[in-house]
């Protein structure tokens, strides 16, 4: 028998037409000829539509006057009436004036519209054009929904404009007879297609595999409030700081600010700081000239020369040594420095970006990060919320990475089964996008059809008590291995930690900070 998932226990109309309409936004989600904005495009549409209908059909129910308009009371009982009667547990809330609240601890889709949470998009276009076809306007704020874990739903139906401009949400107006919408995304639709064209002005830059500032995938709230801000940002002088889990994407957000910059065609030079060596750190940062190093002969120009006139972006700028933080202090301050070795100063004109994969503030009450630094890279905050706080991006990120996949090895398109996409919905992805990147790259190329059975081997899942559980005992055991491994190092050593660096594969300070963090006394291990 096939995979059908969260079929209903019996076929009766309503538990069909749940799951008919769960399985058609899941294919909507995977149908690679559908870019972002257009699938979002098909799912209000779906709700648009049914909306006359509903409101037809519940003023029939109800016994309400075919064309007169609803009043807020009337239209509050009649879209907690569409919901419950496909198995909701909406009811009014309290709210002030030219508002209407909702709640609800139960959704009518049950746990599938975790696997679907673009559902709630149709639940949006139904409340906002029911709301703008009596009122003249709405718009539409999910503040709270069960397709994200919140627990509960919470909607708000602005129907005062004034009062709206000030809220997030979908934008619904009723004018000639129809409906019209703007979705809370088009900002970040027009800023796409602001990046295509700037991006692909460049065709080297356009064709680059490491991917391009258009590959931003931004549905959730999180998101596009990250994109509003490079908006904003981006034409100024500011300097960004970018933090986030690794694998979020906060070199696509730093290469996005420069393509939206007047430095776009300028260089972009990118340097993690956490994969140089701590005594070539200022080195590559500013250079060195002859007679620095023994056997330099030549001038060696550092990043900041290489990014003159444009955009330097420091990866992993927390893990900087103390003495390359006073330096990057100086040329943020004054504009200029000097090469290691050298004694003539140099002015550069570099609009510095910086990313955090780590708790700067800790690191701050810890002494390992200049508080004066810290405030002159922190202008302008960006914060990327890991992976699995994005379940509104997971359908359109795996969408657009399939797609890419395809045109990457010139077959056809390929999709998800439903058993592999209750996989990526319920994973923890502890490696953000990059993980999934890679797990659907590796999935697509074994798929021996059109049809991709499985992303993530042993998926576990990402709520209960028992998948929180496992998830930390993991970590301790990972956390246990690698202090044993230090410590056994450490004793083997005399507590020489460059030594026990160099036998793990990782530098000295990365071997400090670990047993900081392990509670681990390197001085017992010296003799």
């Amino acid at each position: 028998m096939p995979d059908v998932p969260h079929a209903p226990p019996s076929l009766s109309p309503t538990g069909f037409l749940q799951t008919f309409i769960v399985q058609s936004i899941q294919a909507a989600s995977q149908v690679g000829r559908l870019g972002t904005d257009e699938r979002m495009r098909y799912i209000e549409h779906l709700g648009l539509a049914a909306a006359s209908c509903l409101e037809s059909a519940c003023r029939t129910r109800y016994a309400l006057s075919p064309d007169a308009p609803l009043d807020r009371d009337q239209y509050a009982d009649l879209i907690v009436g569409i919901k419950n009667q496909i198995g909701g547990d909406f009811a009014r809330a309290a709210s002030g004036p030219g508002t209407i609240r909702v709640t609800s601890r139960r959704c009518p889709f049950g746990d599938a519209v975790r696997e679907a949470p673009e559902l709630c998009r149709m639940t949006s276009s139904v409340f906002g054009a029911i709301a703008a076809r009596n009122f003249g306007y709405a718009k539409v704020e999910l503040r709270k929904r069960i397709a994200t874990n919140d627990g509960m739903c919470e909607v708000c139906v602005h129907t005062d404009r004034g009062q709206a401009q000030h809220q997030s949400g979908d934008e619904y107006r009723f004018d000639n007879g129809q409906v019209s919408s703007r979705l809370a995304g088009s900002d970040t639709a027009q800023l796409r297609r602001r990046l295509r064209r700037a991006w692909c002005a460049d065709q080297n830059e356009a064709s680059d595999d490491t991917g391009s500032a258009t590959d931003i995938v931004a549905e959730s709230p999180a998101m596009r409030d990250a994109l509003d801000a490079v908006a904003i940002v981006a034409p100024t002088t500011a300097s960004v700081l970018i933090s986030g889990e690794t694998g979020v994407g906060k070199e696509i957000i730093a290469r996005t600010v420069h393509v939206l910059s007047e430095r776009s065609s300028q260089p972009f030079v990118t340097i993690n700081c956490g994969a140089i060596p701590d005594g070539l750190v200022e080195s590559e940062l500013f250079g060195h000239e002859r007679g620095a190093f023994t056997g330099a002969y030549h001038v060696h120009h550092g990043y900041f020369e290489r990014a003159d006139r444009g955009t330097l972006f420091l990866d992993e700028v927390n893990s900087l040594p103390p003495a390359a933080q006073v330096r990057l202090l100086r040329v943020l301050q004054e504009g200029e420095f000097e090469r290691v070795g050298g004694s003539r100063p140099l002015r550069v004109d570099v609009r510095v970006l910086a990313a955090s994969n780590q708790d700067m503030d800790a690191l701050i009450q810890d002494g390992g990060f200049r508080q004066d630094l810290y405030y002159r890279l922190n202008v302008v905050p960006i914060h990327l919320p890991p992976l699995r706080e994005r379940p509104d991006d997971l359908s359109a990120l795996v969408s657009h990475l399939l797609t890419r996949l395809a045109a990457k090895y010139q077959c056809p398109d390929k999709v998800l089964s439903p058993k592999a996409w209750r996989e990526v919905v319920s994973y923890h992805w502890p490696g953000n996008v990059r993980e999934l990147e890679n797990l659907l790259e590796r999935a697509f190329l074994f798929a021996r059809g059109e049809v991709i059975e499985q992303v993530v081997a042993s998926a576990a899942p990402d709520s209960g008590s028992d998948g929180e559980s496992l998830r930390e005992l993991k970590r301790k055991a990972a956390a246990a291995a690698e202090s044993h491994a230090i410590t056994d190092s450490l004793r083997r050593y005399g507590g020489q930690v460059r030594a026990v660096a160099r036998e793990l594969g990782v530098t000295p300070r990365a071997i400090h900070q670990k047993v900081k963090n392990y509670g681990i006394e390197v001085d017992k291990f010296r003799s």
